[in-house]
């Protein structure tokens, strides 16, 4: 695989697991979308521990085409994990991630460059016609798509769309875990990224068996917990961990002076038990309180090299 050093217009990323009879139609799709968008691009396609032939074939295709880059993973570590992987090695000035199932349609890609050249850091798509049964895909995407954007104040019609256009500086931004994929408008937003969204195509999937299951959709829900505690106190962590402990300070206060007057006369089984707790308490409060300055002094330092993110400079 050849591989330039020149900046690149556009990077399409696109996880893969177990898509054998899926990999040959999507790269001959996206050859041809690049053809219409005539600019300098590349695909990388990461394999997710594929155990159907995937690997064969995204093999025989790299070595064909200069532009493809394929990353294999030795076992399945899940779509962030994948798509992740995908954004570290791109180099495209716009990044394009995309489901490998032939679900997302690559003729989308130029409308979804057109859009980010309005000034847009971020291009979302927009399955508003999307072809899947309603009770195990569209219900739960539907629930789904309503928690995350109460959670995130990130106002989507379809946050659950894979088919995504991200700026370099956004992407550089990100880091992806768990299933945080589906988040990452909310993660870009953090950054002060504007955000677009376009209706893109949706087609049924032909090939293959759907990776979703009920399962998935419980991960999301806990995914979702922890993002809500990272969105509010990702610019001042000490806000969450200095209040508890604050609290859990305030209350060993409150029980020792409690404990010194009630048992004046240590020695006793219970005093000594009730010293060492209130002692733990103590403990405990002042942890709370150094992992709050050093979370500060770690997002401090985050900050001054993601600044650029904040305002972005277009160029003609």
């Amino acid at each position: 695989m050849n591989q330039t050093d020149k900046p690149l217009f556009l990077s399409i990323v696109v996880p893969i697991y177990n898509e054998v009879e899926n990999v040959p139609i999507l790269y001959q799709k996206i050859c041809e979308a690049l053809e219409k968008v005539n600019r300098p691009a590349e695909m990388i396609l990461v394999d997710d521990g594929s155990k159907d032939g995937t690997r064969d074939v995204l093999r025989r295709l790299a070595e064909k085409d200069p532009r493809l880059r394929v990353i294999l993973f030795r076992k399945n570590f899940g779509q962030s994990a994948a798509m992740s992987a995908g954004f570290r090695v791109s180099k495209g000035e716009f990044v394009i991630a995309m489901d490998g199932d032939l679900q997302n349609d690559p003729t989308d890609i130029p409308k979804l460059i057109r859009k980010a050249e309005e000034g847009y850091d971020v291009v979302s798509g927009w399955r508003r016609y999307r072809q899947d049964k309603w009770l195990m895909r569209k219900l739960p995407s539907k629930i789904a798509n309503k928690l995350i954007c109460s959670v995130t104040d990130v106002r989507l019609h379809d946050t659950g769309c894979s088919l995504k256009l991200f700026r370099r500086d956004v992407v550089n931004g990100i880091r992806l875990y768990g299933e945080l994929h589906r988040f990452l408008p909310a993660l870009a937003r953090v950054e002060g990224a504007s955000i677009a969204e376009v209706e893109v195509n949706h087609h049924a999937r032909k090939f293959g068996k759907s990776k979703y299951n009920i399962t998935r959709t419980f991960r999301v829900i806990m995914d979702l917990s922890s993002l809500n505690l990272f969105l509010k106190y990702l610019r001042n962590p000490m806000h969450f961990f200095g209040a508890i402990g604050v609290i859990l300070s305030g209350f060993a206060l409150l029980g020792t002076v409690i404990f010194l007057f009630t048992h004046p006369e240590s020695g006793s089984a219970e005093s000594n038990v009730l010293a060492t707790l209130l002692f733990l308490i103590w403990i405990l409060g002042f942890q709370f309180l150094s992992f709050g300055f050093v979370a500060s002094l770690i997002v401090r330092t985050g900050n001054r090299r993601g600044q650029s993110l904040a305002v972005h400079q277009y160029k003609n």
